[in-house]
């Protein structure tokens, strides 16, 4: 039996191979501590399940729209108003089951066999394997962690063809955790309004786990905003992630190919979740906040332990829930009876020598690195601070 060639062109994600390992190794009794999903380890908070069961007792058990409820519609509509001071009419929002099925129906809905699109490395690893099943072609643009692993204007320029259709990025973002700021933007978006046929995906799903201010979207800046598609969702920002529900705001000729789309894939997205959505975005945003704070203080322990660790080399993180550290310099170096060549290496020795479970930087096209996730109790990256270091501390 033959299968589509399409299948060959993406692999499995490498944050879902290392937490099926490490589910593996515990159930065999070992104790591991899992550092490689992006989940946060907070559950929902209580309005929005106590919305989900009103809405299942008010009879919202139905097919709902493909765009999604149009009550949805407009609390994002006014969200993206109040903390993004961003216009967007109900017309040119959609809903989606995940950010992620927002992503591919953007890429699905814009790019064709051949096109070009550009993605500035290190990045999500869906993003590559949705351009490669739309038969575009993948142009990567490495930034190393002494620019914090920014695009520059001037990189993005050299990078543009004639074949260019699409660029994609997050801010901010995963697997780096670095946020770009609105100085940052109007750069790169000086370099787009000389390519008024480039489409910008700006993933900012991690909008609310952000340290160092307020976020910023591209979609601000006037002269890019009928070709900017904003990517977001539920997961991070309220610990939704098995809710499974995104949304993009774009333009409308966007949206509507998009529900085009959709509705010969998923129809529309989840019923009871879209109503527990509306009270994650109209209530309060106590619980979010707290989450984020959360956040900081397990990042504003893990960086200076890494930093504690001879050959470990990483940045500050201004936001999202990751560190992306350097781990080059032990490539070559021996326990004695492992040698680590390359990240994927340090990735399965952390796992097996260690119990630490991380992911090769590789699966986000950096191989000098590993993300490690700190969606985790302060009690376990402790425990696994302290593993890590006295495992690194074997290899010479």
């Amino acid at each position: 039996m033959e299968l589509a060639n399409r299948l060959n062109r993406i692999t499995e994600p490498q944050t879902i191979k290392m937490a099926k390992l490490g589910r593996e190794l515990r159930a065999r009794g070992i104790n591991i501590v899992d550092l490689s999903l992006g989940e946060p380890d907070f559950a929902t908070p209580k309005h929005i399940c106590d919305a989900a069961v009103t809405a299942m007792a008010e009879g919202f058990t139905k097919y709902p729209p493909v765009a999604g409820y149009p009550d949805l519609l407009k609390a994002i509509s006014d969200k993206l108003k109040r903390d993004n001071h961003l216009d967007y009419s109900t017309e040119e929002i959609i809903v989606s089951t995940g950010a992620k099925q927002s992503l591919a129906n953007a890429v699905l809905s814009i790019v064709n066999p051949g096109d070009e699109v550009i993605i500035p490395t290190p990045y999500w690893v869906t993003y590559g394997a949705q351009v490669m099943l739309a038969e575009g072609e993948v142009k990567f643009i490495h930034c190393d962690i002494d620019s914090d692993y920014k695009l520059t204007p001037e990189k993005l320029e050299a990078a543009i063809t004639p074949k260019t259709k699409l660029f994609m990025y997050s801010s901010p973002c995963n697997p780096t955790g670095s946020v770009y700021s609105k100085k940052e933007l109007q750069g790169l978006a000086e370099v787009f309004k000389k390519y008024p046929n480039i489409f910008i995906v700006s993933d900012e799903i991690y909008e609310y786990i952000n340290y160092v201010g307020n976020h910023e979207s591209i979609a601000q800046f006037p002269e890019l905003r009928d070709r900017v598609i904003v990517v977001n969702g539920m997961s991070k920002g309220f610990a939704m992630t098995g809710w499974r529900l995104g949304y993009m705001a774009a333009p409308k000729v966007i949206t509507r190919a998009c529900e085009k789309l959709q509705g010969q894939v998923t129809s529309g997205a989840n019923s009871i979740a879209q109503r527990a959505a509306i009270a994650a975005l109209t209530g309060s945003l106590d619980d979010t906040h707290k989450m984020k704070e959360a956040f900081r203080q397990r990042r504003d322990f893990i960086i200076p332990a890494l930093r504690e660790m001879k050959g470990v080399k990483v940045n500050v993180p201004d936001g999202a829930f990751y560190a992306f550290p350097d781990i080059s310099s032990f490539f070559g170096k021996t326990d004695g009876t492992t040698t680590i060549k390359n990240d994927q290496d340090m990735a399965m020795y952390l796992l097996h020598e260690g119990h630490i479970s991380t992911v090769a930087g590789s699966a986000f096209n950096d191989s000098n690195c590993i993300r490690i996730s700190f969606a985790n109790s302060m009690d376990n990256i402790k425990e696994a601070m302290e593993r890590m270091c006295k495992t690194l501390g074997k290899l010479k």
